[in-house]
């Protein structure tokens, strides 16, 4: 394989890269704790809480907290996962996203 080939072949791949993390990116990834419901996009940043106030008592804040959190990892997780299996395929190259 000569040198231009290489080149196209690795720019290719790179591409492919690119509109793949962009597709994550721009996927909604949903989380879930008991009465807690978070909306992660794929670059992580939260869009939605939702809280299912009927299974809500009004003095359990503190566990509302703890399941907030549960939620958001959960869809962190999601979206990890997602990354790992489509990204996967390019290997692990260190500082790339």
């Amino acid at each position: 394989m000569n040198m231009q080939a290489m080149l196209r072949q690795a720019q290719q791949m790179q591409k492919d890269m690119l509109k793949i993390k962009s597709e994550i990116d721009n996927t909604e990834y949903t989380g879930e704790s008991s009465f807690v419901k978070v909306t992660l996009m794929g670059t992580k940043k939260l869009v939605k809480v939702e809280i299912d106030s009927d299974s809500l008592d009004k003095d359990d804040i503190e566990a509302l907290e703890d399941m907030l959190v549960v939620a958001i990892n959960d869809a962190q997780k999601k979206i990890d996962a997602d990354t790992e299996k489509k990204m996967g395929k390019f290997g692990n190259i260190p500082g790339l996203f």
